[in-house]
């Protein structure tokens, strides 16, 4: 590698590094705290993405899909993560066209740009059994991490992403037992919390806690 492509690759890094300081807007927007970056999100699903794989039957190309996993929200280190709302005011497909034309100039110079550039289109039109898997994990990542909100900072204003969830159904079996898995807690820890609130009423009304049949449903 000759010292121009070094240099490219290091402007490179040097732009995708920025994904750690863009924060999700969704989250943001809703009143969470502490609203993790694009780059904690592009590492939960590369992660993810890697234990669906082991989790299915189907032979996978790993290197392609981790590959995907991270390169999946790049463009956003240069856009930003646009909320879905905002998109609204935009032409039709102008959003997607960006990501394309910011892409296209962060990889240019890199040794596998065509393949990558490639790879994320297949991610973007779920073109790819590895491209679909890396969707699943996307979605997956943002249950996952909007129940950890939930549970840490009690913010009760995310109920949209899980009504978003209902009307699709995940394309791998695995991603679509986990969510239903995901599903079943979040289910079990607000009737526990439930429980919790109608026993520190009784208490104060009676003097004696929530009667068994809340205790159950705990």
């Amino acid at each position: 590698m000759n010292t121009v492509e070094t240099d490219s690759v290091l402007k490179f890094l040097l732009r995708a590094n920025q994904l750690k300081c863009v924060l999700r807007t969704g989250w943001v927007m809703r009143g969470v705290t502490g609203a993790e970056s694009v780059a904690d999100h592009s590492f939960g699903v590369a992660f993810i993405s890697l234990v669906l794989a082991e989790m299915m039957e189907q032979p996978l190309d790993k290197a392609k899909l981790l590959t995907i996993a991270l390169l999946h929200d790049l463009p956003e280190s240069v856009i930003g993560d646009l909320p879905t709302p905002a998109a609204a005011y935009f032409p039709a497909g102008a959003k997607q066209k960006a990501e394309v034309q910011v892409l296209s100039e962060l990889l240019c110079q890199l040794p596998h740009a065509e393949q990558w550039h490639a790879w994320w289109q297949e991610f973007e039109d779920g073109a790819s059994v590895e491209g679909r898997l890396v969707r699943d994990a996307d979605r997956l990542d943002m249950l996952i991490q909007a129940h950890v909100y939930e549970q840490t900072t009690g913010n009760r204003h995310l109920e949209e992403f899980w009504a978003k969830s209902d009307t699709c159904s995940f394309e791998s079996t695995a991603a679509q037992t986990l969510y239903e898995e995901l599903m079943a807690l979040r289910e079990r820890l607000s009737a526990k919390r439930l429980w919790s609130r109608l026993s520190s009423l009784s208490e104060q009304r009676t003097g004696k806690s929530a009667p068994l049949l809340y205790q159950k449903l705990a």
